[in-house]
């Protein structure tokens, strides 16, 4: 990339203060930032002292033996009593925790106290189903109520959970069970998706089948569905956690203890399982969720749109959340079931007031139009967030306008699954937000950019984004394997932790990422990032979405190629594809400039919403197409492929 890129593309940039009653109130002020600097091993200690702890630590960080770290690791806490049992003790046992939104239109509210007692029936149904503390229980659910249910379970009784997301193939929940060993698994007959009622039971069937090692199957109804049931091994939730006992005395566990794995895909093709602990984890989580949105648990509604399958919604559906006692809105279904106003009308029945979704939901609303969310009364919201990758500048703004009223904040959070809880995110009481950088890291976070070598960049400069102190809630392992553990994020800069983005600072030292490094190309000796790219043609009033791969290149290095999806009243025709190569070219110099244009009907997408870029790849470079099994619609890709010859023009 030329050193004048990002400039370029920023030299419209708007900044936004914080809303002037939102700082005067907010949670976390600028001498959070002061007092982390000053003593970051006594501001985290501080911050531990927000849950309860059977046996209070003295320790707060262990780094004897990096890169494996102990946080809190002479204290004892139960995380499932620091997520429901004291907000009872606390007096708030008729406060709301979930409202849960079913697809078909159902719908139900659970209190805290109701809570507890479902934890504490579910957890004495593990009990009797022979779930011992240390053990590992695979999840694969909906996004229903016992999903949390059974991850907080789970942690009462000191078991790990591994959550699988209830859109996988049979393979990949069978590889999962495998390697966590998993005794037990926790499924539905299936759940409601776009309309009409999705199985899951036959692809735990199908995994089972692989996994001896699984004893029951514990399954909850939920569609009704017709089920195969194998007797002795299958149990119905409603029979066994239905008849139990609602008292259950949690266990503390040491800080260390395992809390959960979960997968995340590897450059080898075999799954990552990261592992989390209990102290550390849940003290940034609950930290996080409280500064980056401003929590007031009284009065706030918070909706994280997210799966439970995935990190986040571990982090800010299930344990950051509850741990702070938020009233919470879970919605099961898509943003565009029975119509694209879903989300809108969620945020409107139940007054949501803190919303957090992805750059990939943001840009199908923007593709949608701005007519549908104008139709709903979005007024209480006051803090949006953005989570799941780097959003361009174009979709904060709508964001900003269209969903905030252009009076909330925006919380552009960076984080991975890796690193347990948000890293680098503005403050919305703080911090003058820019469009499209999530600026800096929060305090107690050790984060900068580097160059090759590993030293820092100069403001201005771009590179590798790297956190150059442990965290509180870092993965402790690799499951199973510490010296992939230590290959994987601890060998490419001694010393630091390497995320694997790449990333700038701007002028004012703020930080922009730039998606994963393998999404940095190379064109002609310059880098060229794919989030640039894609940022300047979503800015062109004609396109929606666009992916960016680097495709190999005999003049070049890498050629760009960029895969377009246009607005409704814009039409493919040549004179636009070469409007769009220029607009490209002005908007990030003529070297940027992609070399094919190809619009197209859809993305692929995971069923977490991130674009399939490899795939892509494949495309662009005229190979066979890769694994397609995590796509959400693998259809997606003979569409894309039957456009190839309509190659936009090359100069």
């Amino acid at each position: 990339m030329s050193n004048d890129s990002l400039a370029n593309l920023l030299k419209e940039e708007r900044r936004f203060a914080p809303p002037a009653d939102l700082a005067t109130a907010a949670n976390v002020t600028a001498a959070a930032y002061e007092q982390a600097d000053a003593d970051r091993l006594g501001f985290w200690a501080e911050q531990a002292r927000r849950l309860s702890w059977a046996v209070e630590p003295t320790e707060t960080l262990d780094w004897t033996n990096p890169p494996f770290a102990k946080w809190f690791a002479d204290g004892k806490l139960n995380v499932a009593y620091n997520c429901v049992d004291r907000h009872v003790e606390a007096g708030n046992g008729d406060r709301v925790a979930l409202h849960f939104e079913g697809e078909p239109g159902d719908s139900r509210s659970i209190t805290y106290a109701e809570l507890k007692d479902e934890v504490s029936r579910a957890a004495n149904a593990l009990t009797e189903l022979g779930v011992r503390t240390g053990d590992r229980v695979a999840v694969y659910l909906p996004m229903i109520p016992e999903a949390v249910i059974a991850m907080l379970a789970c942690a009462r009784v000191g078991a790990a959970h591994s959550v699988v997301f209830g859109g996988f193939s049979a393979d990949a929940v069978a590889s999962r069970i495998q390697d966590a060993d998993a005794k037990l698994v926790i499924t539905s007959d299936g759940g409601y998706r776009r309309g009409k009622p999705s199985a899951l039971k036959p692809a735990i069937d199908e995994a089972v089948a692989k996994c001896p090692q699984v004893e029951h199957v514990l399954v909850v109804r939920r569609t009704g569905q017709d089920t195969a049931f194998t007797e002795g091994r299958d149990v119905w939730w409603h029979d066994i956690v239905g008849r139990q006992s609602a008292e259950h005395a949690p266990e503390a566990f040491d800080a260390e203890h395992p809390l959960f794995i979960l997968y995340t895909s590897g450059t080898t093709g075999k799954p990552k399982g990261i592992l989390h602990t209990s102290g550390g984890y849940l003290t940034q989580a609950a930290y996080t969720h409280n500064a980056v949105f401003d929590l007031k648990p009284e009065s706030d509604v918070y909706w994280c749109t997210a799966d439970i399958g995935w990190v986040t919604g571990h982090s800010y559906i299930v344990y950051g959340p509850l741990a702070n006692g938020a009233t919470q809105v879970m919605y099961e279904g898509t943003p565009d079931t029975p119509h694209q106003g879903r989300f809108w009308e969620v945020v409107q029945k139940y007054g949501v007031t803190i919303l957090y979704t992805a750059p990939t939901a943001i840009r199908t609303f923007m593709k949608w139009g701005d007519d549908i969310p104008a139709k709903f009364d979005l007024s209480s919201l006051r803090v949006l967030g953005s989570v799941g990758e780097p959003i361009n500048p174009e979709a904060w703004m709508w964001y900003r306008k269209n969903i905030g009223g252009d009076r909330c904040p925006i919380v552009d959070t960076w984080w991975q699954t890796e690193t347990g809880a948000m890293m680098i995110s503005p403050l919305p009481g703080v911090t003058e937000t820019k469009p499209g950088s999530a600026q800096r890291a929060l305090p107690g976070i050790g984060a900068t950019v580097v160059d090759d070598e590993g030293n820092e960049v100069p403001h201005g400069g771009g590179g590798y984004l790297v956190l150059t102190e442990p965290w509180p809630s870092m993965l402790r392992t690799i499951w199973g394997d510490d010296q992939r553990f230590i290959d994987t994020y601890w060998s490419r800069f001694p010393g630091k932790y390497f995320a694997g983005d790449g990333a700038k600072k701007d002028d004012d030292g703020d930080i922009w990422l730039l998606g994963r490094v393998d999404d940095v190309m190379l064109v002609s000796g310059h880098n060229i990032s794919t989030t640039e790219v894609e940022s300047a043609l979503v800015s062109h009033p004609s396109v929606a979405e666009a992916a960016v791969v680097g495709a190999v290149d005999e003049t070049t290095g890498q050629a760009i190629v960029a895969f377009v999806i246009l607005r409704g009243t814009a039409s493919e025709t040549d004179t636009l594809v070469a409007e769009l190569r220029n607009h490209v070219g002005a908007t990030l110099g003529p070297i940027a400039k992609p070399k094919r244009i190809l619009p197209v009907q859809e993305l692929p997408k995971t069923r977490s919403g991130k674009i399939m870029r490899r795939l892509l790849r494949d495309v662009a470079e005229n190979r066979a197409v890769g694994d397609v099994t995590t796509l959400a619609d693998s259809s997606v890709m003979d569409l894309i492929q039957s456009k190839l010859p309509a190659a936009g023009s090359e100069d």
